[in-house]
């Protein structure tokens, strides 16, 4: 499979230089030779309906993050290869392994007319990170210095040179390991017009990339929201088209079905019923490549049985009664990969040999003995369930797990469908009065990758209060292993430490690990252009059509 590399720097320098980077993103320049072929006609393309309002620090679900990659600029961006491309970023620069210096690009401007300055930055950060405002990307800047996860406190950490630099000083050295994360959408500006009503903001966000809302009110909820080319914008992502309407599918069969009759232009999901015949059916027009995208399933510890050294052996139980490979072969045609550990073997730093790992496979007998012994602890009552949102087309596996546990387990167990993503996502992250998750169940948790490392596949899912840690997973060892993976100086000691965090986890199963996922989709006869990027999204901005 193909690997794509992300080094970590020593920590004497780093410096991440726009012209040095620029040839990455391949055709993309904002001067005359990368306009070359571009058209006006508007590209379709299949989406969710987001979670939340559309504000950076507040989104953490492909739906949404969609959206957000299209309308905002950061410091940087990832490459259809994972490479991160400065893009408001002049450099980005490690000054020692606890210290930052970003010396931001002139000329850039929001949408309505704001100039893109340091402060616009500090104070976009300023405001994900304060507890008081509940975002959920909020443990993303947890390694800068005044960061609480308990309070509202400033980022001191966030210095303000002049409109064009700022310096960042972080409570660790973790300096070459942060630089690679600021492509992510936590990390976006903010204008200084959405912290005059955030609310408003969310449903009409003002950004500064490649495209922008095409109006007020295009955000049409559970429809579509409309995007419109932001000819202002000076980045190294300039639109080859005339803009971008995501629709918002409830199951993956409607948008395949479009795109047969030519009413979408690309889609990236192929319903279960056509994963056998899609490439047959598309060709040339098809896409199926391995993508950074892991499949799990989670079981918080608010769930009865499912903590202490009962909840160890069940959620082991279950992991051995589930045959990956008959599902990944049957049900999905081989365009998935039975897990065997909890990255995706895109990601420099993966491995099918982490100590522990054979509780992945398939082993009923094993499975029976340990539920045996979870049930001389305390037996087992109720019954079983996976939520997952329908209109993703992840019934089929869902059944076809519950069934397996059935048949080993002999426990009741089912699937707990939702309307779409939107609506599990926001059950999962209910919480009573007193902080306790509210979900009663398990939950379909697949996790599509921020930035290409593996601390990305690690720590926002199992960090201890981490933004997409479902379950309320918490290990003081693993926590102290992240911190020591992302403070190495080099990829080999990163990466030591980082599967020392995975046979933890193998032992806890916080998630139940399922599969890789490849990026499969596909795309009209009128479109040229269509690149995935590593994420197994499009690279919307480089696709042109006829008009």
């Amino acid at each position: 499979m193909k690997r794509n590399r992300i080094a970590l720097a020593g920590s004497a320098l780093l410096v991440i230089g726009a012209l040095a980077l620029a040839g990455c993103a391949g055709g993309n320049d904002s001067g005359d030779e990368g306009s070359k072929g571009s058209t006006s006609a508007i590209i379709s393309a299949n989406g969710n309906e987001p979670e939340n309002p559309l504000i950076p620090t507040n989104t953490n679900e492909v739906g949404g993050g969609k959206i957000l990659d299209s309308i905002f600029a950061g410091l940087a961006f990832y490459d259809g290869d994972g490479a991160l491309v400065n893009d408001m970023a002049e450099s980005i620069t490690v000054d020692a392994p606890n210290k930052v210096t970003v010396k931001l690009k002139e000329g850039h401007k929001f949408t309505n007319g704001e100039d893109v300055v340091a402060h616009n930055f500090i104070d976009a950060w300023n405001y994900g990170a304060q507890l008081s405002n509940a975002q959920l990307n909020q443990s993303w800047f947890a390694d800068i210095v005044g960061f609480n996860p308990d309070a509202d406190s400033e980022l001191t950490g966030l210095t303000e040179v002049d409109d064009q630099t700022f310096t960042i000083d972080l409570s660790s050295d973790v300096a070459s390991d942060f630089v690679t994360r600021l492509g992510y959408s936590a990390f976006y500006p903010l204008p200084d017009a959405a912290f005059e009503d955030m609310d408003a903001f969310g449903e009409n966000p003002i950004g500064n990339g490649p495209y922008m809302l095409a109006k007020d009110g295009a955000w049409q909820h559970d429809v579509q929201i409309d995007l419109v080319k932001n000819d202002d914008y000076k980045g190294e992502r300039v639109a080859q088209n005339g803009g971008l309407t995501l629709k918002f599918y409830t199951a993956p069969e409607g948008a395949y079905a479009d795109l047969l009759g030519g009413n979408i232009d690309v889609i990236d999901q192929i319903p279960e019923a056509s994963l056998a015949v899609f490439e047959d059916e598309l060709g040339e027009r098809a896409t199926n490549q391995p993508a950074a995208i892991f499949q799990s399933f989670t079981i918080g510890g608010q769930l009865a049985h499912f903590s202490g050294e009962e909840g160890t052996l069940r959620r082991q139980a279950i992991s051995l009664a589930i045959n990956r490979e008959e599902i990944t072969s049957k049900i999905f045609a081989d365009t998935r990969t039975p897990a065997s550990d909890f990255t995706t073997p895109v990601i420099d730093g993966w491995s099918d040999s982490v100590p522990g790992s054979d509780v992945l496979k398939y082993d009923p007998e094993k499975a029976k003995e340990l539920w045996a012994k979870a049930d001389a602890i305390a037996p087992w009552s109720g019954t079983f369930q996976i939520a997952y949102n329908s209109d993703g087309g992840h019934q089929v596996w869902v059944d076809a797990v519950s069934n397996s546990l059935k048949n080993t387990l002999g426990i009741e167990a089912s699937g707990a469908p939702y309307v779409d993503l939107a609506t599990l996502r926001a059950a999962v992250n209910a919480r009573d009065d007193a902080g306790k998750r509210t979900i009663q169940t398990a939950n379909r948790s697949g996790w599509q990758g921020d930035y290409p490392a593996v601390y990305n596949f690690l720590q926002p899912l199992y960090g201890t209060g981490a933004s997409s840690n479902d379950g309320d997973y918490s290990n003081p060892e693993v926590d102290a292993l992240l911190a020591e993976g992302a403070a190495a100086t080099s990829a080999d000691d990163a990466n030591a430490a980082y599967e020392k965090v995975q046979e933890i986890l193998f032992n806890d199963l916080p998630v139940i690990p399922l599969w890789y996922q490849n990026s499969i989709g596909g795309f009209g006869d009128n479109v040229d252009n269509v690149t995935v990027g590593w994420n197994s999204v499009p690279l919307y901005y480089e696709i042109t059509k006829a008009e």
